[in-house]
């Protein structure tokens, strides 16, 4: 399974402005970070009370890349 274009089919099911979303990769050694971007108003729908979608989304990319050997960190900004 590829962890981004899972990263990228939850957050834009869950935003209201699917086109705001963007998504950065890089990778370094044995790590993927994904920086995610959203629209400002919509932030709050994709951390969600006491930061509990925010955390599910990390624990579905990670469990996507377990596969691949490597790290996955999620920064959402």
């Amino acid at each position: 399974m590829d962890p981004e274009k899972i990263l990228t089919d939850i957050v834009r099911s869950i935003v209201d402005t699917p086109d705001e979303v963007k998504i950065a990769r890089t990778e370094e050694g044995d790590e993927i970070r994904f920086v995610l971007s959203v629209a400002a108003d919509e932030m709050g729908m994709i951390i969600g009370k006491h930061g509990k979608i925010a955390k599910a989304i990390r624990t579905v990319v990670k469990a996507a890349a377990a596969g691949t050997g490597k790290r996955v960190t999620v920064d959402i900004r």
